[in-house]
């Protein structure tokens, strides 16, 4: 695996990020303080760094004529993994900001792709292709 990276983000509660990073996403939980908790987010490390108060929202871009919102993070998925994820989001009711699609249909760099915000806001991306070989196509 190449080197992992690691982000910190700001979220308003813990137990509510224990729930969403947790259960919902399904990270397994690493060190944590009563101010921050580290996860292993598909072999990164994000931590969850407890705030007063969450930061303006992002602002958006225009990919593919949906409205992406940026900044955002997240990780690049085989193709069934997105697919479990997708369901299991779908399940839990999951608002999307975009909802599950395959975007750049027939072109280089064709992805599946799923947009939703964590509880406080922190906007989220997963994607998935059908050949890592697309993953930088231009």
């Amino acid at each position: 695996m190449p080197n992992p990276f690691h982000l910190a983000i700001p979220v308003t509660n813990l137990e509510d990020a224990r729930t969403f990073y947790g259960e919902l996403l399904g990270c397994e939980e690493g060190r944590s303080d009563s101010q921050w908790i580290d996860w292993n987010f598909f072999g990164h490390q994000v931590v969850t760094h407890c705030v007063a108060s969450m930061p303006a929202p992002p602002s958006h871009n225009a990919v593919d004529d949906h409205a992406v919102p940026v900044p955002h993070f997240g990780v690049v998925l085989d193709m069934d993994d997105w697919q479990a994820l997708s369901e299991r989001l779908k399940q839990a009711g999951t608002a999307f900001i975009i909802a599950p699609y395959v975007r750049f249909k027939g072109q280089p760099g064709e992805q599946a792709t799923m947009f939703f915000n964590d509880p406080f806001g922190n906007a989220l991306e997963f994607k998935a292709f059908a050949s890592m070989s697309q993953l930088f196509a231009k």
